[in-house]
């Protein structure tokens, strides 16, 4: 019976190892205070933007975030705590949050994850005011899109120039003709 329990103890640390080596971004939030409606909302929103949600007993999070090598996380864990996984977007998992505690003033983010990295809620914050990664691909590309647009203006100048010349010639040729 004993090993039946390690086992699936040792899955679920398995489990939230595998979630934080995937994640771009994580945010550990105490969710105390909130009803099963406003828990049920918090879920929706996050699933809408690709973040998977997910709550763990602290000691299992203990040991998978010391296995991943995030030790100073670990000090966050105690109290009710979900984490929030933010697997394609960096950006996704902080918005989400930072928009719902607008709204509920009861959830409270106690510290996140970028790149290996635990961030205080400060942090969480100013990662939330970032644009999002479509917003930021269109940006760069935007970039990309300005010297070319400016290189054609100056060809498309250049070239009245060179008409306008020409016409010049042409008017002042057909004047002598005169």
């Amino acid at each position: 019976m004993k090993e039946h329990v390690l086992q699936a103890k040792k899955d679920v640390v398995a489990e939230i190892l595998g979630k934080i080596n995937q994640a771009q971004a994580m945010v550990l939030v105490e969710y105390r205070g909130l009803n099963v409606q406003e828990v049920t909302e918090l879920r929706k929103r996050y699933r809408e933007a690709g973040v998977e949600y997910k709550v763990y007993k602290n000691t299992m999070m203990d040991l998978a975030f010391k296995e991943a090598g995030i030790e100073d996380f670990c000090e966050h864990l105690a109290g009710p705590n979900g984490i929030a996984f933010g697997m394609q977007d960096a950006v996704a998992v902080a918005k989400v949050t930072q928009e719902f505690m607008k709204t509920h003033e009861k959830l409270i983010v106690k510290a996140g994850v970028v790149d290996g990295k635990t961030i205080d809620p400060a942090g969480v914050k100013a990662l939330a005011s970032l644009p999002s990664r479509e917003v930021l691909i269109a940006q760069v590309l935007g970039g990309f899109n300005a010297p070319i647009q400016g290189f054609a203006s100056v060809l498309n100048g250049t070239l009245s120039k060179l008409v306008y010349a020409l016409d010049a010639v042409r008017e002042k040729k057909e004047e002598e003709a005169a």
